[in-house]
């Protein structure tokens, strides 16, 4: 094999997702990340709230080689492999068991310590050797209770690493020392000894003074913050994990004939099974036998069900609200819609914005600088003042205020969430650079075809004779394969009278006999090819409906033409109230269609587009280059669309939104997935979208804002540790809850 060139680049040719173990703050997460990324041919991303890593690698990676790299650095990690839609139990179960046993370290931590802080702050509650009561109590909070703080900080000085760990312990111990060395040692331990509680630091006598209250109200806030921090990381996935087991356990396959109840995951694709009312469909499929309504709220949002019949596609977790249908199953496992879902949102929550980043970059080197700030805080005050115990008190004060938890959690707790809630009104976002471009986005592109219109051709008006004119159309279409056809027959409410000799004639229409009479339905050639004219009213008719970009066909029968009948692709109910709402968020609507400049004026009109906001007879292969010339006009484009012709297109724009409903490949090439066929959800997107962006950056302001006011008041003495510890613990609290709020986005 010839050696590769000097410039040649690993692309990489897998992927794979680990889940990390021993990740306490966003400096750890940056550390395996930069160490990953190092290898060659890897690309990581580390993602603190979910605890997983997404690595793609070239050849001659392993992901043994993965795995022994997390696990050098002093952390745990496991591949994971990817399970059927309702297997993520045993992750759940992990986190319950993870918040359960911070939940009783807290508690445990917290009834010993509350005697300790309130003999320190309240000097009335001092008695004669109330100080080694302080010191019985204290000790086990500061080893036990903080024993997951001291076993992450060794496990990271052992190779060579400082974290969030390493700021907590070592505050926390040398708080815990210095009282040590003042109680056996110094006057500390002497009868009758008595201190107050200062919010600030104040100059005393070091051998005198004990920290234990620092010590053990530290840990304690710090397992408190914990603890609610895991709860809340816990509500942010909810949304995922409901998704995930929203799918049926069993289904009854029917198997010669006969019901067979199986587990799910053993349905194949062909199989056919039975879903009686109130019952979930085990996968997505076909009604073969069947009438009734389906209820896709759980999955896509949407709060009314659907009515199904004999070759309508349904979907898996849905449920079945109307009478016993037969579905034979077309996707199953990984390929169902559930699946595709959960997929796109996890992917979504393991990615991170760009601000994210830089909050990352800040976090590798944060400890070691606080360290720094720590020691320099000791130096500057044993050299201005000389008051060891002040000087003291201040560097811990730094240590402990400074843990930048708050930043790893800023972007991926809102992601989450955000995500989350959007699963819930079937809107599935891919990523979170999504996020950067929903804000910037000012022209929206809307596919005319099935996108503002329904995709299906239906009867629009009757013209004439409109009783027998339209029965005696369907009964001649009924059996017609032509969109056209198939309108008129879907038009007609009643019951069809049977047609004989019937025959199509191509390119103009069709005749048959109907009740005895001898009826033609097509166009005014037709008619003309058998001698038959067309009156001056049904005429006008005609032209009117073509004006309007309606197809019309002309009805005769027994000689005479007397009526005209006109069938359009309609407008969805929800477009025109669709367009208002993308056009309150700033955007401005345009109109794209292959069709010809009648059909989409007139359609524009009825959705509140103006006409000259309408691009039309627009080839597919042209839809690309119209959204590069709305580029080039330097508007930021965001495509809305649902057909083949509009992947490209969807790709190209800034922000590609494909609806659901219509094929594969534009919900490959969208950046958000539109689960329901319905225009609002769009607006709907983009305005989640824009709110969890706006969440992340507060979450992030409040991050560094937090670290950039604290670290300089604890450096001036204007902080006591356990306020500090406090703060510190309650900051984490703060960005998480904040980013719970987007649940009730609606």
């Amino acid at each position: 094999m010839s050696p590769a060139a000097p410039d040649a680049i690993a692309l990489p040719s897998a992927e794979v997702e680990l889940a990390i173990g021993g990740m306490t703050c966003a400096s750890c997460s940056s550390r395996i990340e930069r160490k990953l990324n190092r290898i060659e041919g890897v690309t990581a991303s580390v993602n603190l709230a979910t605890e997983k890593a997404r690595v793609a690698y070239g050849d001659g990676v392993e992901v043994g080689d993965l795995i022994a790299t997390v696990e050098k650095l002093g952390y745990s990690a496991e591949e994971i492999v990817p399970e059927p839609v309702a297997a993520e139990q045993p992750a759940a179960t992990s986190r319950d068991r993870e918040a359960d046993a911070l939940r009783q370290r807290f508690l445990v931590s917290a009834v010993l310590s509350l005697p300790v802080i309130l003999m320190a702050m309240i000097p009335a509650l001092q008695f004669d050797n109330w100080q080694w009561l302080s010191l019985t109590l204290a000790s086990p909070v500061v080893v036990w209770g903080g024993l997951p703080f001291h076993r992450a900080a060794w496990t990271n000085a052992r190779h060579g690493a400082a974290t969030m760990d390493t700021l907590v312990s070592v505050g926390t111990l040398a708080a815990y020392g210095w009282s040590l060395w003042a109680l056996f040692f110094g006057d500390a331990g002497m009868p009758g000894m008595r201190h107050g509680f200062e919010f600030t630091i104040a100059g005393t006598d070091g051998s005198s003074t004990i920290y234990l209250e620092v010590a053990a109200g530290v840990v304690t806030f710090i397992l408190l913050g914990r603890w609610l921090e895991a709860r809340a990381k816990r509500k942010a996935g909810a949304a995922l994990r409901a998704l995930l087991e929203l799918g049926a356990q069993g289904a009854s396959v029917l198997r010669g004939g006969v019901e067979v109840r199986v587990p799910v995951e053993s349905l194949r694709v062909g199989d056919r099974f039975v879903v009686r009312p109130g019952e979930k469909l085990a996968t997505d499929g076909t009604v073969v036998e069947g009438v009734s309504a389906i209820d896709a709220s759980l999955l896509t949002g949407e709060s009314v069900p659907v009515d199904v019949g004999v070759g309508s596609a349904v979907t898996g977790a849905t449920v079945n609200a109307g009478g016993r249908l037969i579905v034979e199953a077309t996707r199953v496992g990984a390929d169902t819609q559930l699946a595709h879902m959960a997929k796109l949102v996890a992917d979504a929550q393991s990615g991170k914005a760009e601000v994210q980043r830089l909050a990352d970059r800040i976090a590798a080197v944060f400890v070691p600088v606080v360290l720094l700030i720590a020691a320099g805080t000791l130096g500057a005050w044993l050299a201005m003042t000389g008051d060891a115990t002040a000087a003291f008190t201040a560097a811990v004060a730094v240590l402990i205020i400074a843990c930048p938890c708050a930043l790893g959690l800023a972007t991926p707790t809102a992601l989450m969430v955000g995500t989350g809630r959007g699963a819930q009104l079937g809107i599935l976002i891919k990523g979170p650079e999504v996020l950067e471009s929903t804000r910037r986005v000012d022209t929206v592109v809307l596919d005319k075809t099935g996108t503002v219109t329904s995709g299906r051709m239906e009867l629009a008006s009757v013209v004439g004779d409109d009783q027998l004119g339209l029965r005696y159309a369907a009964a001649v279409e009924q059996a017609s394969e032509h969109p056209v056809g198939r309108a008129l027959a879907a038009g007609y409410k009643g019951r069809l009278p049977p047609v004989s000799d019937f025959s199509n004639v191509p390119g103009l229409g069709v005749r048959g006999t109907v009740e005895g009479h001898a009826v033609l339905v097509g166009r005014g050639a037709l008619l003309a090819a058998e001698g038959i004219s067309v009156s001056d009213s049904l005429a006008s008719a005609q032209e009117s409906a073509e004006a309007d970009g309606r197809t019309a066909v002309l009805v005769a029968w027994d000689g005479t033409a007397r009526a005209v009948l006109s069938v359009a692709d309609a407008v969805k109910p929800s477009s025109a109230e669709a367009v208002a709402r993308l056009r309150a968020l700033g955007l401005k609507p345009v109109l794209l269609t292959g069709d010809n400049s009648a059909v989409a004026r007139t359609v524009a009109a009825e959705v509140g587009i103006p006409a000259e906001d309408v691009i039309a007879e627009v080839l597919p292969q042209d839809k690309v280059a119209v959204v590069r010339r709305l580029q080039d006009e330097g508007r930021t484009v965001a495509m809305v669309g649902d057909g083949v012709n509009d992947a490209a297109a969807l790709a190209t724009a800034d922000l590609g939104l494909a609806m659901g409903t219509g094929t594969d490949a534009a919900i490959q090439a969208g950046d958000l997935t539109l689960v329901r066929g319905d225009l609002r959800v769009a607006a709907d997107a983009i305005r989640l979208a824009r709110r969890t962006l706006a969440t992340i950056k507060g979450n992030l302001c409040w991050a560094f804002g937090y670290n950039v006011a604290a670290l300089p008041l604890a450096a001036a003495g204007l902080l006591n540790p356990m306020i500090a510890g406090a703060a510190m613990a309650f900051s984490s609290v703060f960005v998480v809850t904040n980013s719970l709020r987007l649940r009730r986005f609606s």
